[in-house]
């Protein structure tokens, strides 16, 4: 089994490097964001960077996986229904989104600081969370794409059903991440809102491992 979610995964990345378009064309969307947010604030106060810093991260998510079964026709869909395990399949997508949401994540905080200067004390702990956020949402958006590829309008559908279920992440990321500029909370509230952003992760891989093969079958 993970040799086979292995190969699939390779399958998708070499994908990826031979279509570079793609790949480059979610890159120019984050520096062109960002870039823009730098002529219009320059150095903005450190509750507008985070609240603009994960914003960013949440269209650049979309953006990035959204593609992820977009991409793939109805042939290709046969032709894996018939050498591959559905559980297997949706493992390797989530396991590819998640990879390439850490790299437009890495991308994305460089140019923030870079641009927008670094108001965090603690770096670190603020790339840190990041990443713990990247993983939530690559998750999310993973699972709403292969809803949405059933669907006609797949990108639409996709963003329709995204924001509602990612809203709640997304005010316990904000929350989490004001960490890394020294604001200060009872104690035990950090680990428990990570323990609870984990949680949450955790039940959508394992909603998407039982629901994926339903929608696999049609």
């Amino acid at each position: 089994m993970i040799y086979r979610i292995w190969a699939l995964f390779r399958k998708d990345w070499m994908l990826e490097m031979r279509q570079q378009y793609s790949f480059y064309g979610v890159l120019l969307y984050v520096v062109s964001t960002i870039f823009i947010l730098y002529l219009a604030m320059e150095a903005p106060d450190y509750q507008t960077w985070n609240a603009l810093f994960w914003i960013t991260q949440l269209f650049i998510c979309l953006n990035a996986v959204a593609k992820s079964f977009l991409q793939e026709s109805r042939a290709r869909m046969i032709y894996f229904y018939t050498i591959s395990h559905p559980v297997e399949y949706m493992l390797s997508k989530m396991l590819y989104n998640v990879l390439l949401m850490f790299i437009m994540t890495t991308v994305s905080l460089i140019l923030y600081v870079a641009f927008m200067g670094d108001p965090t004390e603690h770096l670190g702990q603020y790339a840190a969370i990041s990443y713990l956020g990247g993983l939530g949402l690559s998750l999310v958006f993973t699972m709403l794409a292969a809803i949405a590829s059933k669907a006609m309008q797949q990108a639409s559908l996709m963003a329709i059903l995204g924001f509602p279920v990612i809203i709640p992440q997304l005010l316990l990321l904000i929350r989490l991440s004001k960490v890394a500029f020294a604001e200060t909370f009872r104690d035990g509230v950090v680990t428990q809102v990570t323990l609870l952003l984990l949680a949450l992760d955790a039940a959508i891989i394992v909603l998407s491992v039982i629901l994926f093969p339903f929608l696999w079958k049609d």
